[in-house]
């Protein structure tokens, strides 16, 4: 169906509409700092952002406790993981008051190309792939590109492998023993038969770790399995199409009994690059950085130029035909409008 277009008087309108609404939404931010500020504030403490929700932040105090807090304007953007200081007010309500720096920082471009915080102070990223719906390369690359880029090391996870059958079983295979070549640790896991789960909780001890991966391969089945007592809502996938839905709505922070902390982040279909440059792509793929800075011509694009280091590693079997495939792919949709679900 077309969109009807606005007269002049409907447009003003509407854009009136609005303008009244922010302003009565900031009198209320306003009325509630006035509150807070006003009454008398327990003494600075320290805390760790736990969940975010609008104006709104959960923050943990090292005791354990959990208040919501709301955020001074000069801080910025807080997310999931964020070390904080705080102050309690007198109706059981927070006011952060400081952010600690970041140790890492897991960004994604939203539709407009502007990068935003996903979660902070990240040790692990769990790439979380399975048989269904089908892990190609090219996406995976991408996390590891991101994870990379940020600072993170990133840990493969092949989930759901009680689907793996003769039709599909060489496929993995070969993807695992690609990846642990150039370097990559690989766990394979199932919540249905609790398989590699064990393994994945020892590595994730007193750490912080953020699962990625498509909707639908099973992020929230394994939170759920590795923290039985944590109440996370779990998709299945779509019976004809084979993708996910959606059911995590604002990235969380959990913890394990035995140590450590995992943040469970909204699914992504497809992790954009284009924020990027082909330099940072380039830095992205691991078994490519000995390489970079060899090649006759300064900006090689690493193509058909002559005496190009990339293409002599290619031909040598130093990078694989996969990767720099997924590079080439990378590079060429970096001004493309990638479309994410």
């Amino acid at each position: 169906m077309a969109k009807r277009k606005l007269n002049k008087r409907q447009a003003w309108r509407i854009s009136k509409i609005q303008q009244e609404r922010t302003e009565r939404a900031n009198k209320k931010e306003d009325k509630i700092h006035d509150d807070l500020e006003g009454g008398e504030l327990g003494p600075e403490q320290n805390g760790q952002v736990i969940s975010h929700f609008g104006t709104q932040v959960l923050v943990e105090d090292t005791n354990g406790e959990q208040k919501r807090c709301y955020m001074r304007a000069n801080l910025g953007g807080l997310v999931t993981g964020d070390q904080v200081a705080w102050r309690l007010g007198n109706n059981d309500q927070g006011v952060v008051v400081a952010k600690h720096e970041r140790q890492s920082e897991l960004q994604r471009p939203n539709m407009h190309g502007e990068l935003k915080s996903v979660a902070a102070n990240i040790d692990y990223m769990v790439i979380v792939v399975a048989p269904e719906p089908h892990a190609h390369r090219g996406l995976i690359d991408r996390y590891l590109v991101a994870a990379e880029i940020s600072g993170i090391e990133p840990v493969l996870c092949l989930n759901k492998i009680d689907l793996l059958n003769d039709d599909n079983k060489a496929h993995f295979e070969l993807l695992i023993s690609d990846y642990q070549k150039i370097g990559y640790r690989f766990i394979q896991t199932s919540a249905i038969t609790d398989g590699g789960l064990e393994e994945l909780k020892v590595l994730l001890i007193d750490r912080i770790s953020v699962f990625v991966g498509q909707s639908g391969v099973g992020k929230s089945h394994i939170i759920s399995t590795l923290l039985p007592d944590e109440d996370i809502r779990v998709g299945g996938l779509r019976a004809q199409s084979k993708t996910g839905r959606h059911t995590t709505t604002t990235a969380t922070l959990f913890h394990f009994p035995s140590g450590g902390d995992l943040i469970d982040s909204p699914g992504i279909r497809e992790f954009g690059l284009w924020h990027m440059d082909e330099s940072q792509v380039l830095e992205g793929f691991k078994e490519f950085k000995e390489f970079i800075g060899y090649c006759k011509f300064r900006d090689c694009k690493h193509l058909a130029e002559p005496g190009c280091a990339i293409k002599k590693a290619l031909k040598e079997g130093a990078i694989s035909e996969g990767r720099f495939a997924s590079f080439q792919q990378i590079v060429n949709s970096l001004d493309e409008v990638e479309v994410r679900g």
